[in-house]
């Protein structure tokens, strides 16, 4: 009987670390789906951030570097300049990219850097305990915002790609989630896309996957997908930001 189902040759077989009903798994997927359909595993370096995709590295057949928290971007600017030849990619969390890595991303998006960022946005810390992080939600609790985030205190979550889509710079910025089936297929048609710009050399491109994280949510794996339908999805619009002429 002919396989019609199995694991992708970027990836490896690791047994995942991540939480139940954690979505990193399924982008890890899609990551390594595109990187197998566009043929470039052996020429791939991936760069992974401190967060939840810590262990990233053990995840995917190809090139890994580690780089420290929130600087993926300058790492992978290094690499890309030095290496043009290589398919160059940073997979991020909002901890990390959005908090402590902020300057960095928004410097190497609007100096136009020929690389890829993947960024999940899980709207908490992960790995640290469940901290608040610049993507929580208002009135959303954390470790550190017990009685729910205050926007009067800390103003309100950050759309990373709304923010990145004002540059100048052209790019290809675009927000997308992996809650539902269609949206995992729509996910993984902008990762390849963001690859493809950077095969052709065209752009920095920016994949946002809106996720879940219900251990630090405090809800059950079919709760966090119903919470973030119903809470995320309509402050963190999905669809393509900026897309280079």
């Amino acid at each position: 009987m002919a396989k019609a189902f199995s694991r992708p040759k970027a990836l490896s077989g690791t047994h995942t670390h991540y939480c139940p009903g954690c979505t990193h798994g399924i982008v890890h997927r899609l990551v390594a789906e595109a990187i197998d359909d566009l043929g470039i595993q052996e020429k791939t370096v991936g760069i992974a951030p401190v967060g939840c995709a810590v262990l990233a590295y053990n995840y995917f057949d190809c090139d890994f570097q580690e780089a420290a928290h929130g600087r993926a971007p300058a790492m992978a600017t290094g690499i890309k300049r030095v290496r043009p030849d290589l398919m160059v990619f940073t997979y991020q969390g909002d901890g990390d990219l959005a908090s402590i890595g902020m300057g960095e991303i928004i410097h190497a998006a609007n100096r136009g850097e020929k690389f890829t960022t993947i960024f999940i946005n899980n709207a908490i810390y992960g790995m640290t305990g469940g901290q608040m992080a610049p993507t929580t939600m208002p009135g959303q609790r954390a470790t550190t915002a017990p009685l729910g985030r205050d926007t009067a205190q800390t103003g309100m979550p950050i759309r990373m790609a709304n923010l990145l889509a004002e540059l100048v710079t052209p790019g290809y910025i675009t927000r997308q989630a992996v809650l539902k089936p269609q949206q995992v297929n729509k996910a993984k048609k902008a990762i390849k896309q963001a690859f493809q710009y950077q095969m052709e050399n065209r752009c920095f491109s920016f994949v946002e996957v809106i996720s879940t994280c219900p251990t630090n949510w405090g809800m059950t794996p079919v709760d966090a997908l119903k919470w973030a339908e119903d809470t995320l999805l309509p402050y963190y619009e999905l669809g393509d930001y900026k897309v280079p002429e």
